[in-house]
């Protein structure tokens, strides 16, 4: 395979409910209420150009955790896998990366921020002490956020680990469906600033009007390559919570028609380098 037809979808999840818990995976939500495994989208990958993925966790538990790392000895389509340790536990969390970290699979740490009732716990003395553990085993941080309280806290971690690598999962998920620009374009711009901030263009269908097009994506998209870079944006599918506004070859086309102006360099960036010198994979 030559290198250029590479595309790495850079945030996937899987879950069993029968097995293991999801708190936040209600029956209201439908379609995706039910067993998501590795085999669901393994056929999926090649007719929409994926080559690998990198499963990022959707509970905060550690069952979830190894659930993907199993996954990961089993399905060659997994390249890194994104789990939770308890970053607001430094002591308990070091154990568990300690173990982990054994994995070279095991690539990053992602906590479940945008759910909990405090918008800033992130910054809390502990969890930020539990961040430079990150930052010590050479780990990445996907950060998922929601709002402009949740990126007010960006800055803070940034500067005091400048080493560590942290990426705006679904870019922050901007109000496409209503058209809505400020704060966020201000606010991505400013957080641009930080070379050590990366951002996911991910999970747009489900933030889009029910009849979205890639053109609605476009001003957004066209915003983050132009102040991040492509060097520092990737792409990612959001399997299967897109499953809730389509299904995975129409928003993968769409996400390619939508970097299609890019130059063939930024878009093999968007498209793959970016993602294999950030996840180390």
């Amino acid at each position: 395979m030559s290198a250029n037809n590479q595309l790495i979808d850079t945030h996937q999840h899987l879950w069993i409910i029968s097995e293991r818990e999801y708190s936040w995976l209600k029956p209201e939500f439908g379609v995706i209420y039910g067993d998501f495994g590795p085999n669901l989208i393994e056929t999926e990958l090649a007719p929409a150009g994926v080559t690998g993925t990198v499963m990022v966790q959707s509970a905060d538990t550690y069952a979830d955790t190894f659930y993907m790392l199993d996954v990961a000895a089993k399905y060659k389509f997994v390249k890194g896998v994104v789990g939770w340790v308890p970053l607001n536990r430094p002591a308990e969390a070091s154990a568990a990366l300690e173990v982990l970290v054994k994995n070279p699979i095991f690539k990053g740490v992602r906590n479940l921020i945008h759910n909990y009732p405090d918008p800033k716990w992130i910054l809390q003395p502990e969890v930020l002490e539990g961040i430079g553990l990150l930052d010590s085993y050479n780990l990445v941080m996907d950060f998922v956020s929601v709002n402009s309280e949740h990126l007010s806290c960006l800055p803070v971690i940034a500067e005091k680990y400048p080493n560590l690598k942290i990426v705006i999962d679904h870019l922050s998920k901007p109000d496409i469906k209503n058209n809505v620009w400020e704060p966020w374009a201000k606010e991505m711009a400013q957080l641009a600033k930080y070379p050590n901030i990366y951002v996911k263009i991910s999970g747009l269908n489900t933030v889009s009007a029910p009849n979205w097009s890639f053109k609605d994506w476009l001003p957004y998209i066209d915003h983050i390559v132009s102040v991040f870079g492509s060097n520092r944006t990737m792409l990612g599918g959001d399997w299967p919570v897109i499953l809730l506004a389509d299904d995975y070859q129409t928003v993968w086309k769409a996400q390619k028609d939508a970097i299609s102006h890019f130059s063939p360099e930024q878009q093999e960036d968007v498209k793959y380098r970016t993602a294999t010198k950030f996840y180390s994979l």
